[in-house]
């Protein structure tokens, strides 16, 4: 019955050549507009993904204190919740030591912000540039509207919708971070098994050794930039305590944060400890800004090669050109992840390239 039905309309006729032109033009089309939805749907998820990657790449930096934890006795949920105390203890202290006087400096500076600059008038060097390009009048002139019209935070962040969506976006973007870490360090071991059941069964030991490997190295390369962070931050504490300037250990632990952001960590670190310097007096902010630029070019060319290439088996050289190219790539988030990306480059080009060049 099923093939006298079949024949009521026609006999079947020959498949249709995929050779056709026709056929082939349909297929390019589809698979053109499937890429470029997929695209365009990427595009739009980017933010999504920079929290997943970012919350990811926390999660595995701060697997080996999770791991150290676990080596006294604590099982992974227990040295999870522990982490995340310590992480959320650091935040508040964070919170009550830097906010208070980075409000009241701010506050303070905005105030003696025309004496700061009738001050730089009596020095012949910007005396001097002030008649060439008026920069003293044009900062002067906008300080003093900023001050009557109370009106410096609005006029910074874009007015009061700008203001709004600033802190709604940080707030939601570091509760996501938050959370989705949270859930990445619980949940590595099994995320990692379930990824590595995926290769062959023959080669399935081999890879799950060498990303066990890298994910030892992000660990790593985050303990490193803690290293780092800790040093600025011990430099900028001791060079304010020798300027005298209020709440040195404060503007310490201010600048260990900022610098754990890459790209723009110590741009942030250094306006705001030069504006700190700068309300006790225009030599003090002068100095402190050149003593901050130098001690980021010897950080950036002496101690973070040596750091990394101890550490990380990652010569200075990669180090700093891993760092470039993130950054142009994708920004901060490139910035983060450049130097341990390359460290698991070269882990892979050592275990599996250089292995098999060597065997033809």
């Amino acid at each position: 019955m099923a093939q006298d039905f079949g024949k009521e309309f026609g006999e079947v006729g020959a498949p249709f050549s995929r050779t056709h032109p026709f056929y082939f033009g349909f297929i390019a089309a589809l698979g053109a507009l499937a890429a470029l939805t997929l695209t365009r749907a990427l595009a739009s998820a980017s933010q999504v993904f920079v929290l997943i990657l970012v919350s990811l790449f926390i999660a595995m930096g701060l697997n080996p204190a999770i791991e150290f934890f676990r080596g006294r006795g604590l099982s992974r949920p227990l040295a999870v919740i522990v982490m995340l105390f310590s992480v959320l203890s650091f935040v508040t202290l964070f919170s009550i030591l830097i906010i208070p006087p980075i409000i009241s400096q701010t506050n303070q500076l905005i105030t003696s912000a025309p004496d700061l600059i009738n001050q730089l008038r009596t020095n012949a060097t910007f005396a001097h540039l002030n008649d060439q390009y008026g920069f003293l009048d044009t900062l002067e002139q906008n300080t003093r509207l900023w001050i009557e019209d109370d009106k410096f935070v609005l006029t910074a962040f874009g007015g009061l919708v700008g203001v709004g969506k600033f802190v709604l976006n940080g707030t939601f973007a570091t509760l996501t971070i938050l959370i989705l870490t949270l859930y990445f360090m619980a949940s590595l071991p099994q995320i990692t098994k379930i990824a590595y059941r995926i290769a062959p069964a023959s080669r399935r030991e081999r890879i799950a050794k060498i990303s066990d490997a890298i994910i030892a190295r992000i660990g790593t390369f985050v303990g490193s930039q803690i290293l780092i962070a800790f040093l600025a931050a011990l430099f900028i504490g001791i060079f304010s305590a020798i300027l005298s300037l209020p709440y040195a250990v404060s503007l310490g632990m201010f600048v260990f944060v900022c610098a754990l952001i890459p790209l723009v960590g110590h741009f942030i670190g250094a306006a705001v400890v030069t504006l700190v310097a700068f309300s006790q007096s225009p030599t003090k902010g002068l100095i402190i800004l050149v003593a901050y630029i130098l001690y980021q070019q010897i950080e950036n060319y002496i101690i973070v090669p040596r750091i990394m290439k101890r550490n990380l088996a990652i010569p200075g050289l990669v180090t700093i050109i891993a760092a470039l190219v993130g950054t142009s790539l994708l920004g901060l988030v490139g910035a983060l992840l450049a130097v341990p990306i390359a460290a698991a480059v070269l882990l892979i080009i050592d275990e599996v390239i250089l292995p098999r060049a060597e065997t033809k």
